[in-house]
């Protein structure tokens, strides 16, 4: 079976976390880390590089494909994985699960960050 030889790796998402507000009134955030398994990483193509330069300036070096059962929200997030921290950009797309015959139906780019 295919769908059993396709392994992801764990990926650690920063999940934004509202915590409070500051002097001035303006909510103050922290960053939880949460670790999502059987992620897809892939080196970005030029199409999708070409793409991020275009539309928002940012540079994608790898594709995240995201399992089925994942609910966070991957819009502009912080993620660490390959020991290094990376920043989601532009709009997760995602496929109808029942049209995906594999495990994953999500994708997101990422940019290096920091």
């Amino acid at each position: 079976m295919i769908a059993s030889m396709i392994q992801g790796i764990p990926v650690i998402l920063y999940q934004t976390v509202k915590t409070g507000v500051d002097a001035f009134n303006a909510p103050v955030y922290s960053e939880d880390p949460v670790t999502v398994e059987n992620v897809l990483v892939c080196p970005a193509n030029t199409e999708a590089i070409v793409s991020g330069v275009q539309l928002y300036g940012k540079h994608a070096v790898y594709e995240l494909c995201i399992p089925k059962e994942d609910s966070h929200d991957w819009e502009d997030k912080t993620v660490e994985f390959f020991g290094q921290k990376w920043r989601t950009f532009g709009f997760p797309q995602r496929w109808i699960d029942e049209n995906v015959p594999l495990s994953w139906n999500l994708k997101v780019m990422v940019e290096r960050y920091g």
